[in-house]
């Protein structure tokens, strides 16, 4: 059941489903880069105006599910029209700016984004912009992201299937939780969507 703060904007209650600390791990692959398993806490917070708080730290993990280094980092702040469109603004630790454009599907906690800009500085890496989809499927969030380049057509590049934390019961991510995930993504779905059924 997803619980809706009583102090939470009322324009939010569509993404009421994002909020809380979320933790777990997930897959990267990308031509030029370190294919590796990584874990992941993802945060969406409030304050009462009408926009969430998003943060998110990936670090890479070793096969025992050991933290290895920091993979990346992403802040922003997630909006939802009276249509269920949904925007966001989100600057990467590369040095990267964009922002995204989706939806909120119909009856259901999934939302399909797409970036419609991007701004890049000069120590930033080549990036040309991506798709995103996110589901809230049975109690846990999952995601998949693809990612284009100007040398790499758009492509999944990274999944992560994470589960919510409460402040009575942290969690943490075992050796043989990894493995059972990174199992049950295998190697990213050619069709993000496919991640979801």
């Amino acid at each position: 059941m997803i619980e809706i703060p009583s102090d939470l904007n009322p324009d939010l209650v569509p993404l009421a489903f994002l909020l809380g600390t979320w933790e777990g791990a997930g897959v990267s692959d990308f031509p030029g880069a370190e294919k590796c398993n990584f874990g992941q806490s993802v945060t969406f917070s409030h304050d009462g105006r009408d926009f969430l708080e998003y943060a998110s730290h990936a670090w890479v993990l070793d096969s025992e599910g050991n933290t290895v280094r920091p993979l990346e980092s992403e802040h922003g702040y997630w909006r939802i029209d009276k249509d269920r469109k949904v925007e966001i603004v989100m600057v990467r630790d590369q040095g990267i700016v964009e922002v995204w454009y989706g939806e909120l599907a119909d009856q259901k906690p999934q939302i399909d984004l797409a970036t419609d800009a991007v701004a890049r500085t000069g120590a930033s890496g080549p990036y040309s912009g991506g798709k995103r989809l996110y589901g809230y499927v049975k109690g846990d969030l999952m995601w998949v992201g693809e990612k284009a380049t100007p040398e790499v057509p758009l492509r999944p590049y990274m999944s992560a299937h994470l589960k919510k934390i409460t402040e009575a019961q942290p969690q943490t991510v075992t050796p043989e939780e990894v493995e059972s995930w990174a199992k049950d993504l295998g190697d990213l779905p050619d069709d993000g969507i496919a991640f979801f059924k």
